[in-house]
Protein backbone atom coordinates (compact mmCIF):
# COMPACT_ATOMS: atom_id res chain seq x y z
CA UNK A 1 0.00 0.00 0.00
CA UNK A 2 1.69 3.74 -0.83
CA UNK A 3 0.08 7.06 0.91
CA UNK A 4 -0.27 10.11 -0.83
CA UNK A 5 3.33 10.99 -1.26
CA UNK A 6 3.82 7.60 -2.60
CA UNK A 7 5.66 6.21 0.33
CA UNK A 8 4.72 2.44 0.92
CA UNK A 9 2.77 1.53 4.35
CA UNK A 10 2.20 -1.58 6.74
CA UNK A 11 -1.24 -2.23 7.32
CA UNK A 12 -2.07 -2.65 10.85
CA UNK A 13 -4.49 -4.93 13.04
CA UNK A 14 -4.51 -3.36 15.94
CA UNK A 15 -6.63 -0.34 16.14
CA UNK A 16 -10.19 -1.28 14.00
CA UNK A 17 -11.15 1.68 11.40
CA UNK A 18 -14.50 1.55 10.44
CA UNK A 19 -15.69 3.34 7.08
CA UNK A 20 -17.49 6.77 8.01
CA UNK A 21 -19.18 9.67 6.02
CA UNK A 22 -17.70 12.81 7.05
CA UNK A 23 -20.21 13.96 9.92
CA UNK A 24 -21.40 11.03 10.69
CA UNK A 25 -19.54 10.21 13.79
CA UNK A 26 -22.19 11.45 16.31
CA UNK A 27 -22.54 10.17 19.93
CA UNK A 28 -25.58 9.11 20.16
CA UNK A 29 -26.13 9.95 23.70
CA UNK A 30 -25.19 13.47 23.84
CA UNK A 31 -25.18 14.13 19.98
CA UNK A 32 -21.67 15.81 20.15
CA UNK A 33 -20.04 15.18 16.96
CA UNK A 34 -16.88 12.56 17.94
CA UNK A 35 -13.40 13.85 17.64
CA UNK A 36 -10.55 11.28 18.04
CA UNK A 37 -11.14 7.93 19.73
CA UNK A 38 -14.96 6.57 20.29
CA UNK A 39 -16.46 3.46 21.33
CA UNK A 40 -19.16 1.43 20.20
CA UNK A 41 -22.38 0.62 22.63
CA UNK A 42 -24.72 -2.67 21.14
CA UNK A 43 -22.99 -1.26 17.88
CA UNK A 44 -24.04 2.40 18.34
CA UNK A 45 -21.10 5.21 18.11
CA UNK A 46 -20.18 7.18 21.47
CA UNK A 47 -17.95 8.66 22.83
CA UNK A 48 -15.44 8.31 25.42
CA UNK A 49 -17.23 10.45 28.27
CA UNK A 50 -20.17 9.17 27.55
CA UNK A 51 -19.34 5.56 27.54
CA UNK A 52 -18.21 6.14 31.17
CA UNK A 53 -21.22 7.26 32.31
CA UNK A 54 -22.87 4.79 31.41
CA UNK A 55 -20.16 2.03 32.56
CA UNK A 56 -20.77 3.72 35.72
CA UNK A 57 -24.74 3.59 35.49
CA UNK A 58 -25.26 0.24 35.49
CA UNK A 59 -26.38 -1.18 38.71
CA UNK A 60 -24.45 -3.62 40.37
CA UNK A 61 -25.71 -7.06 41.49
CA UNK A 62 -25.36 -7.70 45.52
CA UNK A 63 -26.19 -9.60 48.41
CA UNK A 64 -28.09 -6.43 50.07
CA UNK A 65 -29.81 -5.89 46.37
CA UNK A 66 -31.06 -9.47 46.47
CA UNK A 67 -32.50 -9.43 49.72
CA UNK A 68 -34.27 -6.06 49.31
CA UNK A 69 -35.78 -7.75 46.28
CA UNK A 70 -36.70 -10.48 48.19
CA UNK A 71 -38.22 -8.37 50.97
CA UNK A 72 -40.35 -6.16 47.97
CA UNK A 73 -41.16 -9.24 45.76
CA UNK A 74 -42.35 -10.94 49.31
CA UNK A 75 -44.63 -7.97 50.07
CA UNK A 76 -46.14 -8.09 46.91
CA UNK A 77 -46.50 -11.84 46.93
CA UNK A 78 -49.10 -11.08 50.04
CA UNK A 79 -50.51 -8.51 48.32
CA UNK A 80 -51.34 -10.27 45.55
CA UNK A 81 -52.56 -13.18 47.93
CA UNK A 82 -54.69 -10.99 49.24
CA UNK A 83 -56.52 -9.19 45.94
CA UNK A 84 -57.18 -12.75 44.61
CA UNK A 85 -58.81 -14.11 47.74
CA UNK A 86 -60.58 -11.07 47.87
CA UNK A 87 -62.19 -11.10 44.22
CA UNK A 88 -62.87 -15.12 44.75
CA UNK A 89 -64.59 -14.34 47.76
CA UNK A 90 -66.51 -11.73 46.50
CA UNK A 91 -67.68 -13.21 43.14
CA UNK A 92 -67.66 -17.20 44.62
CA UNK A 93 -65.64 -17.67 41.51
CA UNK A 94 -61.61 -18.14 41.18
CA UNK A 95 -60.79 -15.66 38.18
CA UNK A 96 -57.68 -16.99 36.87
CA UNK A 97 -56.80 -13.53 35.50
CA UNK A 98 -56.09 -12.15 38.70
CA UNK A 99 -52.42 -13.91 38.30
CA UNK A 100 -51.47 -12.15 35.66
CA UNK A 101 -51.65 -8.71 37.85
CA UNK A 102 -50.02 -10.95 40.47
CA UNK A 103 -46.70 -11.80 38.41
CA UNK A 104 -46.54 -7.94 37.51
CA UNK A 105 -47.09 -7.07 40.64
CA UNK A 106 -44.11 -9.71 42.58
CA UNK A 107 -41.42 -8.74 39.37
CA UNK A 108 -42.06 -4.98 39.42
CA UNK A 109 -41.56 -5.24 43.02
CA UNK A 110 -38.63 -6.80 43.10
CA UNK A 111 -37.02 -4.34 40.61
CA UNK A 112 -37.79 -1.84 42.76
CA UNK A 113 -36.05 -3.25 45.70
CA UNK A 114 -33.01 -4.75 44.25
CA UNK A 115 -32.67 -0.95 42.32
CA UNK A 116 -32.99 -1.99 38.64
CA UNK A 117 -30.73 -5.18 38.78
CA UNK A 118 -32.00 -8.36 37.55
CA UNK A 119 -30.80 -11.75 36.48
CA UNK A 120 -31.91 -15.67 36.83
CA UNK A 121 -31.69 -15.88 40.91
CA UNK A 122 -34.08 -13.05 40.57
CA UNK A 123 -35.94 -14.45 37.94
CA UNK A 124 -36.53 -17.84 40.22
CA UNK A 125 -37.30 -15.90 43.15
CA UNK A 126 -40.16 -13.97 41.37
CA UNK A 127 -41.70 -17.55 39.91
CA UNK A 128 -41.62 -19.24 42.97
CA UNK A 129 -43.49 -16.32 44.94
CA UNK A 130 -46.46 -15.77 42.41
CA UNK A 131 -46.65 -19.42 42.17
CA UNK A 132 -47.31 -19.25 45.52
CA UNK A 133 -49.17 -16.00 46.07
CA UNK A 134 -51.89 -17.84 43.38
CA UNK A 135 -51.94 -21.35 45.01
CA UNK A 136 -52.22 -20.18 48.34
CA UNK A 137 -54.79 -17.68 47.29
CA UNK A 138 -57.53 -21.00 47.11
CA UNK A 139 -57.57 -21.40 50.96
CA UNK A 140 -59.07 -18.57 51.98
CA UNK A 141 -61.49 -18.64 49.51
CA UNK A 142 -62.11 -22.55 50.03
CA UNK A 143 -62.59 -21.62 53.97
CA UNK A 144 -65.08 -18.70 53.14
CA UNK A 145 -66.90 -20.83 51.09
CA UNK A 146 -67.13 -23.23 53.39
CA UNK A 147 -68.61 -20.86 56.35
CA UNK A 148 -71.36 -19.80 53.73
CA UNK A 149 -72.40 -23.16 53.41
CA UNK A 150 -72.18 -24.16 57.28
CA UNK A 151 -74.67 -20.88 57.50
CA UNK A 152 -76.99 -21.91 54.95
CA UNK A 153 -76.86 -24.91 56.53
CA UNK A 154 -78.66 -23.74 59.97
CA UNK A 155 -80.40 -21.41 58.71
CA UNK A 156 -82.47 -23.74 56.58
CA UNK A 157 -82.59 -26.26 60.07
CA UNK A 158 -84.03 -22.83 61.77
CA UNK A 159 -86.64 -22.18 59.18
CA UNK A 160 -87.82 -25.90 59.51
CA UNK A 161 -90.65 -27.35 60.68
CA UNK A 162 -90.80 -26.36 64.22
CA UNK A 163 -92.79 -29.70 65.73
CA UNK A 164 -89.19 -31.15 65.14
CA UNK A 165 -86.96 -31.56 68.60
CA UNK A 166 -83.36 -31.78 68.56
CA UNK A 167 -84.51 -33.73 72.05
CA UNK A 168 -86.18 -36.96 71.82
CA UNK A 169 -88.71 -37.04 74.55
CA UNK A 170 -87.55 -40.52 76.32
CA UNK A 171 -84.23 -39.65 76.43
CA UNK A 172 -82.86 -39.30 80.18
CA UNK A 173 -80.23 -37.02 81.06
CA UNK A 174 -77.71 -40.26 81.52
CA UNK A 175 -78.34 -40.63 78.06
CA UNK A 176 -76.20 -37.72 76.81
CA UNK A 177 -73.38 -39.00 79.74
CA UNK A 178 -70.55 -40.06 77.14
CA UNK A 179 -68.41 -41.26 79.94
CA UNK A 180 -66.86 -44.47 80.49
CA UNK A 181 -67.60 -46.44 84.24
CA UNK A 182 -63.69 -45.22 85.26
CA UNK A 183 -65.30 -41.63 84.60
CA UNK A 184 -62.82 -40.90 81.30
CA UNK A 185 -64.83 -38.98 78.39
CA UNK A 186 -64.87 -41.11 75.16
CA UNK A 187 -65.12 -38.42 73.00
CA UNK A 188 -61.99 -36.43 73.87
CA UNK A 189 -59.27 -36.85 71.38
CA UNK A 190 -55.75 -35.61 71.48
CA UNK A 191 -55.75 -32.02 69.58
CA UNK A 192 -54.18 -31.70 66.58
CA UNK A 193 -50.77 -28.94 66.41
CA UNK A 194 -51.77 -25.73 64.94
CA UNK A 195 -48.55 -26.05 62.99
CA UNK A 196 -49.56 -29.55 61.38
CA UNK A 197 -52.99 -28.28 60.13
CA UNK A 198 -51.83 -24.72 59.02
CA UNK A 199 -48.99 -26.92 57.00
CA UNK A 200 -51.58 -29.58 55.42
CA UNK A 201 -53.42 -26.48 54.49
CA UNK A 202 -50.35 -24.77 52.83
CA UNK A 203 -49.88 -28.26 50.83
CA UNK A 204 -52.97 -28.71 50.13
CA UNK A 205 -52.74 -24.51 48.95
CA UNK A 206 -49.53 -25.32 46.88
CA UNK A 207 -51.38 -28.23 45.16
CA UNK A 208 -54.50 -26.54 44.35
CA UNK A 209 -53.86 -25.75 40.75
CA UNK A 210 -53.27 -29.59 40.05
CA UNK A 211 -55.74 -30.73 42.22
CA UNK A 212 -58.41 -28.78 40.18
CA UNK A 213 -57.71 -30.75 37.31
CA UNK A 214 -59.12 -33.92 38.51
CA UNK A 215 -62.05 -31.88 40.24
CA UNK A 216 -62.75 -29.78 36.67
CA UNK A 217 -60.19 -30.67 34.12
CA UNK A 218 -61.55 -28.03 31.80
CA UNK A 219 -61.44 -25.05 33.55
CA UNK A 220 -58.29 -26.27 35.63
CA UNK A 221 -56.43 -26.51 32.64
CA UNK A 222 -57.36 -23.10 32.07
CA UNK A 223 -56.50 -21.64 35.04
CA UNK A 224 -52.73 -23.27 35.18
CA UNK A 225 -52.04 -21.86 31.70
CA UNK A 226 -53.24 -18.42 33.13
CA UNK A 227 -51.35 -19.24 35.72
CA UNK A 228 -48.08 -20.06 33.95
CA UNK A 229 -48.63 -16.82 31.89
CA UNK A 230 -48.61 -15.08 35.24
CA UNK A 231 -45.36 -16.85 36.01
CA UNK A 232 -44.41 -15.76 32.69
CA UNK A 233 -44.54 -12.39 33.55
CA UNK A 234 -42.90 -12.27 36.74
CA UNK A 235 -39.50 -13.83 34.82
CA UNK A 236 -39.35 -11.28 32.16
CA UNK A 237 -39.88 -8.15 34.07
CA UNK A 238 -37.12 -9.75 36.20
CA UNK A 239 -34.57 -10.20 34.67
CA UNK A 240 -32.65 -7.33 34.52
CA UNK A 241 -32.19 -4.49 31.98
CA UNK A 242 -29.96 -5.60 28.51
CA UNK A 243 -26.44 -6.19 28.54
CA UNK A 244 -24.66 -3.49 27.58
CA UNK A 245 -21.73 -4.64 24.85
CA UNK A 246 -19.26 -2.13 24.46
CA UNK A 247 -16.56 -2.39 21.92
CA UNK A 248 -13.56 -0.07 21.29
CA UNK A 249 -11.92 1.97 21.71
CA UNK A 250 -11.69 2.59 18.04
Amino acid sequence: MQNEQGQRTVPQFETAEFQTRPGANVCFVCNQPISGSYFRINSRIACSACTERLRNSIPKDSHSAYVRAIAFGVGAAIAGLVLYAVIGIATGLMIGYVSLAVGWMVGKAMMKGSGGVGGRRYQIAAVLLTYAAVSVAAIPIAIAEFAKQKKTQRESQVQGPRSQSNVQPNASPESNDTSTPNGENRTRRKPASAASALGYLLLLGLGSPFLELGSDPLHGLIGLVILLVGVRIAWQITSGRPPLLVDGPF
